[in-house]
Parts: C-alpha cells; sequence; structure tokens
C-alpha cells in the first residue's frame, strides 16, 4: 500500500522478500482455516518453515541459520503477517525471540545443541515467563530452580507458567526462574528439553479471543531436574540483566506485525469497499469511506516509517529501551484502531468470521498486552522523561 522504501532494504533483502511472500502465501495459508478450526499448526508447518529458510533467518549458518540481519527476520514475519499465519503461528517467539538468547548467553555446546533443531524446525522453542498472578512484572517471578541434593549437577525446577506461546508444540523451553534471593538479581534462564523432562506437564490449550491456531497454554514444573549445562549464561542471577537486554528486539517485533497486519486490513478494505455497493453507489464512492481510509493510510504509513527506523537501529545495535516501548504501544494501539475502521466499513460482513478482517480484529487485541502491556511500556518511557 506504500510506495515508501527503507535505507536498510537491500537488493538481496528484496529477493528474500519474494521467497517469503511466496512460501507463506503458497505453502502455509491454504492450510490456516484447518487450523482454526483444530486450535493448532500442523507440526509439519514448523518443518516446512525450517526447510524453505523461514527459521532463524539471522542466525549464523554454522548454527544452522539464514546468516541474515534483522532484516531479513522482519521480512519473514511480515510475509507471514500479510496472509494471517504469523497471528496464528507463533514464529516470533520462536525465531526473533529465543533463538537470540541462545546464540548470545549460549555456551557453544548450548548452542550447537539447540540451534541447528530450531533452525530446521525440528524443534520448536517457547519462553516461559508469565506466571499466574505475576502479569508483566518479571521482577515477581516465583518458579524456583534450587541447586540438586541428591548428587546430582543441576537445579530442581517447581512452579507454574501461563499463557505461554507454543506451549502445546515447544519442545525446548527458556524458563524463566529464581535461583537466588528477591528481585531482579535473583532470576536466572534455564532451558528445559520437554521430552525427557520427568515431572514437566503441559495443560490445555487455552482458548482464546483470537489466534485461534497459535497454541498457548499453561505449564506446569515439578521436581523437574534440570542440568547445570542448561543455564544460560556464564553464572546465575544474569536472567533480569539478559531479558532486558533482549526485550527491545522482541517488542520491535510487535511493531513489525502490527504495521503488516494494517497494511493488509486496509487493502482487504480497498478491495471491499470498491465492489461492495450501497444506495446506488459502491461504499467507495462516499465521502466518509474515502476520509476514513485517507486516515487508516496515513497512520499505517506512519507507523512503517518509524517501524522501519527502528530495524535500521536494532542492525546497528542502536535500539534503545525507550524507544523500543515507543514503538511497542504506539504501532499496537494503531494496529488496533485501523482495523477497527476497517471492519466498520465492511459493515455486516465485517462481523462475519468468514471474513478476514474479522479475524483480524480479533487477533490484533492482544498485540496490546503481550511483550509488556502498553500501560508498562508508557511507565517505562515516562522515566526517561
Amino acid at each position: 500500500m506504500s510506495s515508501y522504501t527503507p535505507s536498510w532494504l537491500t537488493e538481496e533483502h528484496v529477493i528474500f522478500k519474494e521467497m517469503a511472500e511466496r512460501f507463506f502465501a503458497n505453502e502455509l495459508a491454504p492450510e490456516l482455516d484447518r487450523w482454526l478450526e483444530q486450535g493448532i499448526v500442523d507440526r509439519d508447518a514448523w518443518r516446512a518453515a525450517g526447510q524453505a529458510g523461514m527459521l532463524l533467518t539471522d542466525m549464523p549458518v554454522e548454527y544452522g541459520g539464514g546468516g541474515g540481519d534483522f532484516g531479513h527476520e522482519a521480512l519473514a514475519l511480515e510475509a507471514a503477517e500479510r496472509v494471517g499465519v504469523a497471528a496464528n503461528m507463533a514464529l516470533t517467539v520462536h525465531s526473533t525471540i529465543c533463538a537470540p538468547y541462545i546464540l548470545n548467553y549460549g555456551t557453544e555446546l548450548q548452542k550447537t545443541r539447540w540451534l541447528p533443531r530450531m533452525a530446521s524446525g525440528d524443534a520448536v522453542a517457547a519462553i516461559a515467563m508469565t506466571e499466574p498472578g505475576t502479569g508483566s512484572d518479571l521482577q515477581a517471578i516465583k518458579t524456583t530452580a534450587a541447586p540438586a541434593s541428591d548428587g546430582r549437577d543441576g537445579y530442581v525446577l517447581n512452579g507454574q507458567k501461563t499463557f505461554i506461546s507454543n506451549g502445546q508444540h515447544a519442545d525446548l523451553i527458556i524458563v524463566v526462574a529464581r535461583t537466588g534471593g528477591d528481585g531482579a538479581k535473583g532470576i536466572s534462564l534455564l532451558v528445559v528439553e520437554a521430552e525427557d523432562a520427568a515431572g514437566f506437564r503441559r495443560g490445555r490449550n487455552l482458548e482464546k479471543l483470537g489466534q485461534k491456531a497459535a497454541d498457548t497454554s499453561e505449564l506446569f514444573f515439578d521436581d523437574v531436574f534440570v542440568p547445570s549445562g542448561h543455564l544460560l549464561g556464564e553464572e546465575e542471577g544474569q536472567g533480569f540483566y539478559q531479558l532486558m537486554n533482549q526485550l527491545p528486539r522482541e517488542r520491535l517485533s510487535v511493531g513489525i506485525l502490527a504495521v503488516a497486519a494494517m497494511e493488509r486490513a486496509l487493502a482487504l478494505t480497498v478491495d471491499y469497499v470498491k465492489e461492495r455497493k450501497a444506495f446506488g453507489k459502491t461504499i467507495a464512492d462516499f465521502q466518509n469511506t474515502q476520509f476514513k481510509l485517507a486516515e487508516c493510510k496515513t497512520e499505517a504509513h506512519i507507523a512503517r516509517v518509524f517501524v522501519d527506523n527502528c530495524i535500521e537501529r536494532l542492525m546497528r545495535d542502536e535500539l534503545d529501551a525507550e524507544t523500543a516501548s515507543m514503538v511497542k504501544w504506539w504501532t499496537s494501539d494503531k494496529q488496533c484502531e485501523v482495523i477497527d475502521e476497517c471492519l466498520q466499513l465492511h459493515g455486516g460482513y465485517g462481523y462475519m468470521w468468514e471474513y478476514p478482517i474479522a479475524k483480524m480484529y480479533a487477533d490484533a487485541r492482544v498485540q496490546k498486552i503481550y511483550a509488556g502491556s502498553n500501560e508498562i511500556m508508557k511507565v517505562l518511557i515516562a522515566r526517561g522523561l
């Protein structure tokens, strides 16, 4: 919908963008309705994405990744969002969030053990932060990882997590746990290999307002043994620092999805109002329609420029937490507003589940909640005033 070209986009990016759009549109999008009905994406979809080079696009080749930069990761997410796949397959959690934790904080053994399996789609990753009663307050984590008392070299993990994306699929789970005292300094990140973890169990696949094919679960850890070699970082107590360092990337990914969703909603609505007739003319002929779409296009364009600036800054390792908080709350708010306007222009049909705009309306709402609620984003921004 926009002729704007970001400064970071190279010829290589353009070629990758075309590949990504073909893959998600031709290979995964046709399966989306079935996934929505069954409440989970087929496991083969992850392997297909891995084979097509759509997972871990900016991870080093020596660990199975694509060897690209964050621009490649952004383009893959956008391509998936434009056909409704990204909102229903937690690619962001797997590739954009979990993989960098392992790359940046893992040992060489950890990287060679886990990243290639993630890149191929043979292992799906999740990160278990949120707990019942904690929400966005990561310093209030109650899950504990105590030293094993039976002579084994490792930790005994106990606790409960909720709202975990990829919760049903996950083979590798990065668990935020308390290894020390209260507050931020007592938090560590440990990787649980779900298949061999006695005492680990998954709750039901939670029924959500939207993103109905994205499996989201409660996870339970009852005396789960985690080898000491699965601690991320050289020592305990680094977890909160690690989380804070990686959260700008996660929050930018919300903005990337928001912009792609806005642009998709606008394109769908322009097509619809040009075809739908009322009072002897098309909906597009009414001045109100033209004004509303002009507003939506302008806001989507502003969001696009902001997000692309943040992508460029992240690629230079210059995206600060305050700006990432800005892009997260503002674009997710605008996503919900733009999609609401587009649904309104569909009239009664916009409320029908068979129309993509209805699904997009339901899918969008959580963007203002996860990756840190928008209220928390504003608190973080206000601290810098």
